[in-house]
């Protein structure tokens, strides 16, 4: 079997493993994943490790490896505080900003902004990302449908799952 037949094989399992394992690292996005393991899967195949292992054996091969791989990265990534000094002289964002930056709506705006963002890039696809867009702008269902070429009723079962998905980012 070629590369590419086995890629295209186990590429829906592997983008599922690579979709799971994102979300709690603030450092790659499942996208990041999918291709590490796809390289990994080439490096393997090349290598001729791959010609008398199942599906399932390469599988959990790429699912350990995105598991290193995460582990590897968070223990190099470092963590800064928003709070930490920006430049050489010292200079911090509250230096920056002033007492805006102090007060409780410049954080919860900003925390606002960052949810979001990563909300909408954790899962969604090209129709969400273009309905949440229409919402953003104020249309009502009925224009986003029209927009969007599909019915209001379509609209609204859509938002509800938007929603219900992003609910799984606000739980956690």
């Amino acid at each position: 079997m070629s590369f590419e037949e086995l890629h295209q094989k186990l590429s829906p399992t592997i983008k599922r493993i690579a979709y799971k394992l994102n979300g709690r690292y603030r450092s790659f996005n499942h996208d990041d994943l999918y291709q590490e393991a796809s390289i990994h899967l080439w490096s393997n195949f090349l290598k001729g490790k791959l010609s008398d292992k199942t599906e399932s054996y390469i599988l959990q091969g790429c699912y350990f490896h995105l598991k290193n791989y995460i582990r590897k990265v968070n223990e190099r990534s470092n963590v800064i505080s928003i709070d930490a000094t920006l430049s050489a002289d010292g200079a911090t964002i509250e230096d920056v900003l002033g007492k805006y930056w102090s007060s409780p709506d410049c954080r919860g705006q900003l925390h606002n902004i960052f949810l979001a963002r990563s909300i909408q890039n954790n899962g969604f696809n090209l129709k969400e990302k273009k309905l949440l867009a229409y919402f953003s702008q104020g249309l009502t269902t009925r224009e986003i449908g029209k927009r969007m070429g599909i019915s209001h009723v379509s609209v609204v079962k859509l938002m509800q799952k938007v929603r219900a998905r992003a609910q799984k980012h606000l739980d956690k």
